[in-house]
């Protein structure tokens, strides 16, 4: 008698952003074999980013469950804010995103197959904990600045959660000397974008902000950078971090951004932590969200834990 193998198990992943939303499918050893980038395309509202990513999604898995007989296993899903099974908080740079059930929609798109969910800091620091630059460090500080800022804390191999969930949501945080702003609308690549296309009379990206030379732009960048070394050397201060990871959008301009974060910590901080750019930049998220689908087909025990967040996200069954 003739066996034949198992079929080989695939994990899909789906990071939203507020900008783009990733797709991609990956092995259960951490692979990305597949994977899609789509514009979220945010004023059109929260229900056809879901639909699109999920299609899309689902086209790029089928193809390879068919070519390769393969399994889909899980769905790891990550996104701005608190994911709760009816809602998500703190998520308002799409309109409608806080009214969605996001495990319920995703779950009815794959029936069967388990769905874990978690934030998109939190998950770009788990996969930076797993196969990037906070392996094996015991108090690490990851940073991710795209169109927003946010950050999550890495204790003892375990990415902090807080008492809501909502451990390193500093673009919350108060800063600015012209009235209270918050640091996201500082630093965040949207709100950057807007600030230097004003001053630059003319319609800059945050990628064109950075690599402007007129003198105007340059100050405000550099203005920037400065506001997010005095709080990372705060932040620095407070957690004690071995290391600082910096992901996102804003490290395309890397060679400028860390020596001038460099000088914050080594003036301020008693025990400067080393800084670097993240391993994954660009899909830190993505694979944060292969991450959690990866630990929920893993498990042994009852898929369905309501109570759970850990670093590997609060599982819903399809």
């Amino acid at each position: 008698m003739i066996r034949r193998s198992a079929p080989r198990g695939l994990v899909l992943g789906i990071d939203f952003g507020g900008t783009k939303t990733a797709v991609g499918c990956a092995t259960l050893d951490g692979e990305l074999v597949a994977h899609r980038r789509l514009p979220t395309l945010a004023d059109r509202g929260a229900a056809q980013v879901v639909d699109r990513a999920l299609r899309s999604g689902s086209a790029l898995c089928r193809e390879l469950v068919e070519r390769d007989e393969a399994q889909l296993m899980s769905v790891g899903v990550v996104s701005p804010g608190v994911v709760l099974a009816d809602r998500v908080l703190l998520a308002p740079n799409i309109p409608g995103w806080e009214a969605l059930a996001l495990p319920q929609l995703v779950s009815r798109a794959v029936p069967g197959v388990p769905v874990a969910t978690l934030n998109d800091a939190h998950a770009a620091a788990l996969a930076e904990l797993r196969w990037g630059h906070l392996q094996g460090i015991h108090t690490g500080l990851y940073v991710n600045v795209g169109t927003g800022l946010s950050a999550a804390v890495v204790v003892n191999g375990q990415v902090l959660e807080g008492a809501h969930h909502a451990a390193g949501e500093v673009g919350y945080v108060r800063a600015g000397t012209r009235g209270p702003q918050s640091l996201e609308s500082l630093l965040g690549g949207r709100w950057l974008a807007q600030r230097v296309s004003r001053a630059a009379g003319s319609r800059l990206s945050a990628a064109d902000a950075f690599a402007a030379s007129t003198p105007v732009v340059r100050e405000m960048v550099d203005a920037a950078i400065d506001e997010l070394g005095r709080h990372l050397a705060s932040f620095s201060t407070l957690l004690d971090p071995g290391r600082i990871v910096i992901g996102g959008g804003i490290m395309n301009a890397a060679g400028r951004i860390l020596p001038r974060l460099r000088r914050w910590l080594d003036e301020v901080v008693p025990f400067p932590p080393e800084l670097m750019a993240g391993a994954f930049v660009t899909d830190g998220a993505l694979r944060g969200a292969v991450a959690i689908a990866i630990d929920v087909a893993a498990e042994d025990g009852p898929r369905r834990r309501p109570s759970s967040r850990g670093v590997r996200g609060t599982t819903h069954e399809g």
